[in-house]
């Protein structure tokens, strides 16, 4: 379930959200990975920002034996390691132009599909937040994105556990991030299939050496 996703670029994330004051510095990537440091943005005071944040939320307590990339929606408030950023509402946007899933084929064949938004370059993801310190002492910021039950088109496009990324309307921006907790659960709708698109591309998505460029979003000729 979305273990990889493409950024846009910093100045395009700052003029999308009009960001005051961030505090991230990243590039575009066709490929972010689970444990990477990511953007997301914050409501600070009643200004949004953006800060980097490793993707695999860490809990506040406790330890983890794998990344925690995705939290299900449906367990925000009761699963323990969601439980405390979500009643202390710790919630972000994790900044997205597309992410990945996998398509199982007949036979058992597993290839990977690219999603973006037809209407919009860039958006957000819903996601929880939270802060631990390190055995030396330093702040560690972590978050991991939400999901929801998929829409039609992701229905059939990662059709082997059917979920999707929590992609929130324009209009749901503030609702997520300063809501109360029952705005922000209105907030987390599947989005509308048609305003998405996905075609399959190459595996050399998943080849580390791979070089991080458009071309891992290049469709594959069938």
């Amino acid at each position: 379930m979305c273990a990889r996703y493409l950024t846009p670029e910093q100045a395009a994330a700052e003029r999308y959200w009009r960001t005051i004051s961030p505090l991230w510095h990243f590039h575009a990537s066709w490929r972010v990975l689970p444990t990477q440091q990511v953007p997301v943005v914050l409501a600070i005071d009643g200004a949004v920002t953006g800060r980097m944040m490793r993707w695999g939320l860490i809990p506040y307590r406790g330890e983890i034996r794998y990344p925690l990339i995705n939290a299900t929606v449906e367990k925000l408030a009761s699963w323990y390691g969601w439980r405390h950023p979500w009643e202390q509402g710790q919630r972000c946007l994790l900044v997205m132009a597309g992410f990945y899933e996998p398509h199982v084929f007949p036979g058992g064949r597993k290839e990977p599909f690219v999603v973006r938004l037809t209407d919009r370059p860039i958006f957000g993801v819903a996601g929880l937040w939270e802060r631990r310190r390190a055995e030396d002492g330093a702040e560690v910021l972590s978050c991991a994105l939400i999901t929801t039950p998929p829409n039609r088109l992701l229905a059939e496009v990662h059709n082997e556990k059917p979920r999707m990324p929590a992609v929130l309307r324009e209009e749901d921006h503030g609702a997520w991030l300063t809501g109360s907790p029952g705005e922000a659960l209105a907030a987390l709708r599947p989005y509308e299939p048609e305003g998405m698109r996905a075609w399959q591309v190459g595996r050399g998505l998943y080849a580390r050496k791979t070089a991080d460029d458009a071309r891992l979003i290049e469709p594959v000729s069938l």
